[in-house]
C-alpha cells in the first residue's frame, strides 16, 4: 500500500515504514503529525483518485529530526567588469517517518486496467487536407537583344 501526498508543498510517494527528508515543518521532534492531502491511494491495485485531495484519507507520520542539508555556493561573476558575488545556503529539513496510511470506506475505486489506444476515424480524416495539383511552372524568355525571337533562343 502507497499513496502520493503533498507535504510543506510537494508531492511524495510514501508508505508504512519509510523516512522521508521534507522541508522544515514547525512540529517538535517526536510529535506525530498527520497530512490530509492525499492526492492517490493504491491498496494492492486498487487505486483511488482524488480531484484534488481524497476526501477522509491521510497520512499519519512521526517527526524524527530537523537537520540541516549540504551547503551550496552561488558564484556570481561578469567578465572583464570587476564583479564577484559569492554566497552560500543551507536548506532546512525534517526527517518524518510514515506510521500509516488510512483511508475511510467511502472512496471512489479506479481499477488499473491498461487502455489500449484506438485510433479515432473521424478526427483521423478531417486532418487529412487534400492538396489541390499545382499548376505546372511557365518559363520566361528573356529578350537580350532587339532581334532575338523565340525561335532563335
Amino acid at each position: 500500500m502507497y499513496a502520493i501526498v503533498e507535504i510543506a508543498g510537494q508531492q511524495f510517494k510514501v508508505s508504512k515504514d519509510l523516512k522521508v527528508y521534507v522541508h522544515r515543518l514547525a512540529n517538535e521532534e517526536g510529535s506525530k503529525v498527520s497530512f490530509d492531502k492525499v492526492l492517490l491511494l493504491d491498496d494492492n491495485g486498487n487505486i483511488t483518485l482524488g480531484a484534488p485531495a481524497i476526501e477522509g484519507a491521510s497520512v499519519e507520520a512521526k517527526v524524527l529530526q530537523h537537520l540541516k542539508g549540504d551547503k551550496v555556493i552561488v558564484f556570481k561573476k561578469k567578465r572583464r567588469k570587476g564583479y564577484k558575488k559569492r554566497n552560500g545556503h543551507r536548506q532546512s529539513f525534517t526527517q518524518i517517518l510514515i506510521e500509516g496510511i488510512s483511508a475511510t470506506s467511502s472512496k471512489k475505486a479506479v481499477k488499473a486496467e491498461k487502455v489500449t489506444a484506438e485510433p479515432k476515424v473521424e478526427k483521423a480524416e478531417k486532418a487529412v487536407k487534400v492538396a489541390a495539383p499545382k499548376a505546372p511552372k511557365t518559363t520566361k524568355v528573356k529578350k537580350t537583344d532587339a532581334t532575338a525571337t523565340e525561335d532563335n533562343i
